[in-house]
Protein backbone atom coordinates (compact mmCIF):
# COMPACT_ATOMS: atom_id res chain seq x y z
CA UNK A 1 0.00 0.00 0.00
CA UNK A 2 1.27 3.68 0.76
CA UNK A 3 2.46 5.40 3.69
CA UNK A 4 -0.22 7.98 5.18
CA UNK A 5 0.79 9.94 7.09
CA UNK A 6 -2.25 11.04 8.48
CA UNK A 7 -3.33 7.60 10.19
CA UNK A 8 -7.39 6.93 10.30
CA UNK A 9 -9.46 4.48 12.26
CA UNK A 10 -11.73 4.95 8.50
CA UNK A 11 -10.72 2.83 5.51
CA UNK A 12 -10.44 5.77 3.69
CA UNK A 13 -9.52 8.83 5.45
CA UNK A 14 -8.28 10.46 2.70
CA UNK A 15 -12.33 11.69 1.93
CA UNK A 16 -13.13 13.08 4.75
CA UNK A 17 -12.59 16.59 6.15
CA UNK A 18 -10.04 17.23 3.28
CA UNK A 19 -10.12 19.59 0.52
CA UNK A 20 -10.55 18.79 -2.40
CA UNK A 21 -9.79 20.31 -5.85
CA UNK A 22 -11.03 19.99 -9.93
CA UNK A 23 -9.05 22.16 -11.89
CA UNK A 24 -7.81 24.32 -9.61
CA UNK A 25 -11.43 25.11 -8.05
CA UNK A 26 -12.12 24.38 -4.70
CA UNK A 27 -15.46 22.35 -4.05
CA UNK A 28 -17.69 22.53 -1.39
CA UNK A 29 -15.88 20.55 0.87
CA UNK A 30 -13.32 22.75 0.94
CA UNK A 31 -12.91 25.05 3.73
CA UNK A 32 -12.21 28.56 2.00
CA UNK A 33 -13.21 32.14 2.05
CA UNK A 34 -14.66 32.45 -1.50
CA UNK A 35 -12.92 35.49 -3.54
CA UNK A 36 -15.99 37.42 -6.15
CA UNK A 37 -12.64 37.70 -8.28
CA UNK A 38 -12.82 33.87 -8.53
CA UNK A 39 -13.79 32.43 -12.45
CA UNK A 40 -16.71 31.00 -11.45
CA UNK A 41 -17.63 32.70 -8.22
CA UNK A 42 -21.27 33.68 -7.46
CA UNK A 43 -22.16 34.75 -4.36
CA UNK A 44 -23.76 32.69 -1.69
CA UNK A 45 -22.54 29.45 -3.49
CA UNK A 46 -19.00 28.22 -2.71
CA UNK A 47 -18.73 25.94 -5.41
CA UNK A 48 -17.98 27.34 -8.67
CA UNK A 49 -20.92 27.43 -10.87
CA UNK A 50 -19.70 25.00 -13.79
CA UNK A 51 -20.23 21.95 -15.57
CA UNK A 52 -17.26 19.25 -14.49
CA UNK A 53 -18.46 16.77 -16.80
CA UNK A 54 -17.23 14.32 -17.82
CA UNK A 55 -13.68 14.98 -16.39
CA UNK A 56 -13.60 12.87 -13.11
CA UNK A 57 -15.32 14.63 -10.14
CA UNK A 58 -15.37 14.48 -6.35
CA UNK A 59 -17.60 16.75 -4.28
CA UNK A 60 -20.18 16.45 -1.06
CA UNK A 61 -23.44 16.25 -3.24
CA UNK A 62 -25.43 16.93 -0.03
CA UNK A 63 -23.68 20.49 0.84
CA UNK A 64 -23.34 21.47 -2.75
CA UNK A 65 -27.46 20.84 -2.86
CA UNK A 66 -28.09 22.88 0.13
CA UNK A 67 -25.26 25.81 -0.46
CA UNK A 68 -27.28 26.23 -4.26
CA UNK A 69 -29.62 29.57 -4.54
CA UNK A 70 -30.31 28.77 -8.23
CA UNK A 71 -33.45 27.42 -9.80
CA UNK A 72 -31.36 24.44 -12.30
CA UNK A 73 -27.76 24.09 -12.26
CA UNK A 74 -25.91 21.79 -14.25
CA UNK A 75 -23.07 20.28 -11.87
CA UNK A 76 -22.03 17.56 -14.22
CA UNK A 77 -22.57 15.92 -17.28
CA UNK A 78 -21.28 13.19 -19.37
CA UNK A 79 -22.56 10.47 -22.14
CA UNK A 80 -24.92 8.75 -20.39
CA UNK A 81 -26.20 11.00 -17.55
CA UNK A 82 -26.48 14.31 -15.89
CA UNK A 83 -26.27 15.64 -12.51
CA UNK A 84 -28.15 19.20 -12.06
CA UNK A 85 -28.69 20.47 -8.93
CA UNK A 86 -32.11 22.68 -7.69
CA UNK A 87 -34.11 25.35 -5.10
CA UNK A 88 -37.61 25.47 -5.42
CA UNK A 89 -38.94 28.55 -3.27
CA UNK A 90 -41.86 28.38 -0.68
CA UNK A 91 -44.57 28.15 -2.81
CA UNK A 92 -43.14 27.11 -6.19
CA UNK A 93 -42.75 24.02 -8.25
CA UNK A 94 -40.68 22.73 -11.51
CA UNK A 95 -44.21 22.73 -13.04
CA UNK A 96 -45.96 20.11 -15.33
CA UNK A 97 -43.55 18.49 -17.38
CA UNK A 98 -42.90 15.19 -19.55
CA UNK A 99 -38.95 13.77 -21.08
CA UNK A 100 -40.40 11.37 -23.47
CA UNK A 101 -36.78 9.86 -23.82
CA UNK A 102 -34.88 10.66 -20.33
CA UNK A 103 -35.34 8.77 -17.04
CA UNK A 104 -34.97 10.90 -14.08
CA UNK A 105 -33.62 10.34 -10.30
CA UNK A 106 -34.82 12.97 -7.55
CA UNK A 107 -33.12 13.35 -4.03
CA UNK A 108 -35.10 15.96 -1.43
CA UNK A 109 -32.07 17.44 0.63
CA UNK A 110 -34.11 20.20 2.21
CA UNK A 111 -37.81 20.93 2.53
CA UNK A 112 -40.78 19.11 1.87
CA UNK A 113 -43.43 18.87 -0.79
CA UNK A 114 -45.48 17.06 -2.98
CA UNK A 115 -44.58 15.07 -6.56
CA UNK A 116 -47.52 14.40 -8.78
CA UNK A 117 -47.27 11.84 -11.63
CA UNK A 118 -48.77 10.40 -14.65
CA UNK A 119 -49.16 9.15 -17.74
CA UNK A 120 -51.62 12.10 -18.84
CA UNK A 121 -50.97 15.70 -18.39
CA UNK A 122 -54.58 15.98 -16.86
CA UNK A 123 -54.50 13.51 -14.65
CA UNK A 124 -51.55 13.17 -12.13
CA UNK A 125 -52.76 9.92 -10.37
CA UNK A 126 -49.25 9.18 -8.39
CA UNK A 127 -49.50 11.72 -5.81
CA UNK A 128 -47.06 11.45 -2.78
CA UNK A 129 -45.62 14.12 -0.22
CA UNK A 130 -41.97 13.90 0.19
CA UNK A 131 -39.67 15.68 2.49
CA UNK A 132 -35.57 15.26 3.33
CA UNK A 133 -34.02 12.13 2.11
CA UNK A 134 -36.82 11.29 -0.21
CA UNK A 135 -35.75 9.78 -3.45
CA UNK A 136 -37.93 9.99 -6.48
CA UNK A 137 -37.61 8.20 -9.24
CA UNK A 138 -39.93 9.31 -12.75
CA UNK A 139 -39.51 6.82 -15.91
CA UNK A 140 -39.22 8.23 -19.12
CA UNK A 141 -42.53 9.34 -21.25
CA UNK A 142 -44.18 10.56 -17.54
CA UNK A 143 -45.52 13.60 -16.48
CA UNK A 144 -44.43 15.24 -13.85
CA UNK A 145 -44.20 18.18 -11.48
CA UNK A 146 -42.71 18.57 -8.01
CA UNK A 147 -44.08 21.40 -5.36
CA UNK A 148 -42.45 23.08 -2.28
CA UNK A 149 -45.51 23.11 -0.10
CA UNK A 150 -43.29 23.86 3.02
CA UNK A 151 -41.63 26.81 4.72
CA UNK A 152 -38.24 26.96 3.29
CA UNK A 153 -36.40 26.52 -0.25
CA UNK A 154 -36.93 23.45 -1.34
CA UNK A 155 -33.39 21.90 -2.36
CA UNK A 156 -32.63 18.72 -4.54
CA UNK A 157 -31.08 17.41 -7.07
CA UNK A 158 -31.90 15.27 -9.84
CA UNK A 159 -29.86 12.79 -12.53
CA UNK A 160 -30.77 12.69 -15.80
CA UNK A 161 -30.51 9.60 -17.72
CA UNK A 162 -29.32 10.91 -20.94
CA UNK A 163 -28.39 14.24 -20.10
CA UNK A 164 -31.24 16.54 -20.69
CA UNK A 165 -30.06 20.09 -20.87
CA UNK A 166 -26.87 21.47 -22.32
CA UNK A 167 -23.88 21.27 -20.38
CA UNK A 168 -23.33 24.16 -18.65
CA UNK A 169 -26.76 25.09 -18.05
CA UNK A 170 -27.28 27.58 -15.31
CA UNK A 171 -31.40 28.82 -14.67
CA UNK A 172 -31.21 31.26 -11.68
CA UNK A 173 -34.95 31.76 -11.98
CA UNK A 174 -37.79 29.23 -13.01
CA UNK A 175 -38.95 32.32 -15.45
CA UNK A 176 -35.42 32.11 -16.74
CA UNK A 177 -35.40 28.49 -16.87
CA UNK A 178 -39.06 28.87 -19.28
CA UNK A 179 -37.20 31.84 -20.96
CA UNK A 180 -34.28 29.46 -21.97
CA UNK A 181 -36.04 26.68 -22.64
CA UNK A 182 -39.29 28.19 -24.93
CA UNK A 183 -36.83 28.61 -27.83
CA UNK A 184 -36.18 24.82 -27.93
CA UNK A 185 -37.92 21.66 -26.83
CA UNK A 186 -35.18 19.92 -24.93
CA UNK A 187 -36.72 16.32 -24.93
CA UNK A 188 -39.69 17.74 -23.30
CA UNK A 189 -42.07 17.95 -26.77
CA UNK A 190 -45.74 18.06 -25.07
CA UNK A 191 -44.62 19.88 -22.25
CA UNK A 192 -44.89 23.76 -20.92
CA UNK A 193 -41.24 24.08 -22.43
Amino acid sequence: MYNNPNPSPYPHPHYLNQAMYNNGIHSVQSHYTPNPSTPNFQKGYEMGLTDYGPRPFVFNINEATKQNNTFRTVIWTGSQFQITLMSIGVGGDIGIEIHPEVDQFLRIEQGQGIVQIGKNKNHLDFEKHVYDDSAIVIPAGTWHNLINTGTVSLKLYSIYAPPNHPFNTVHVTKADALAAEGHRHNGNAGSFW
